[in-house]
């Protein structure tokens, strides 16, 4: 396929990460078209990402600036507040998503793995975990995002995303079953998903441009002998 006729940002490639999100994201749409799943399923299905999203940014606040003391001893502190307060966030939202569009209570973790496993999302798990993941090593690893990103952007990184894109996505929710949860509205709440959920990505991918990806316009030169 020629690079002409690939999807691009202002004129430049989408980075490989972006396909492999839009790959993960096609998985609930063949499930809803192709195995009929229910509105429960499809929310489930977003809020088990949250937990994704949470793993990945305690490995992303461990993984950052490793070459500063100062930031390891910050990490003491902030990694279990971050996994205490997301994870209560997350409780919460799991609440609601069971509450309002499941048959059964909320119980944590047993009663969740049941419900993916009686939804057969497991793969749509596994697909998951492989975008972000993907996304972890090749942009935030591999790229230098990790000595670019500071500790209180990547405790507040989570949240921007999630609370727009699951309060959209529930509210979504609501209108499929006021509608009766026909297809072709499954089909646009799973699309809308998909299009917030990339439009964050490469919003994040802005937020810590990496060194490979900096133009040398726009850095100063300082290894010149009058700068040393």
């Amino acid at each position: 396929m020629s690079q002409g006729l690939l999807p691009t940002r202002d004129g430049e490639p989408l980075p490989p990460s972006a396909y492999v999100l839009l790959l993960a994201n096609a998985v609930p749409l063949i499930g809803v078209v192709a195995r009929h799943w229910t509105v429960f399923a499809v929310l489930l299905l977003y809020w088990s990402e949250n937990v994704v999203v949470g793993a990945f940014n305690v490995l992303k606040i461990l993984t950052a600036q490793p070459r500063d003391a100062a930031a390891w001893l910050g990490k003491l502190f902030l990694i279990p507040f971050f996994i205490f307060h997301f994870g209560m966030f997350t409780y919460v939202h799991g609440v609601f998503v069971f509450s309002l569009f499941g048959h059964d209570a909320f119980s944590y973790p047993s009663g969740i793995v049941a419900a993916l496993r009686a939804n057969g999302l497991m793969p749509a798990i596994g697909m998951l975990l492989l975008s972000h993941g993907f996304s972890f090593v090749h942009n935030y690893l591999m790229d230098g995002e990790n000595v670019q990103a500071s500790l209180p952007q990547l405790m507040a990184l989570p949240y921007g995303r999630v609370v727009v894109l699951h309060l959209t996505v529930l509210f979504g929710g609501f209108a499929v079953m006021a509608l009766g949860a026909p297809v072709i509205a499954m089909v646009v709440l799973v699309a809308l998903k998909t299009g917030l959920d990339l439009r964050a990505h490469l919003a994040e991918r802005d937020k810590f441009p990496s060194p490979v990806t900096i133009s040398p316009s726009d850095t100063r030169m300082t290894s010149r002998p009058d700068a040393l």
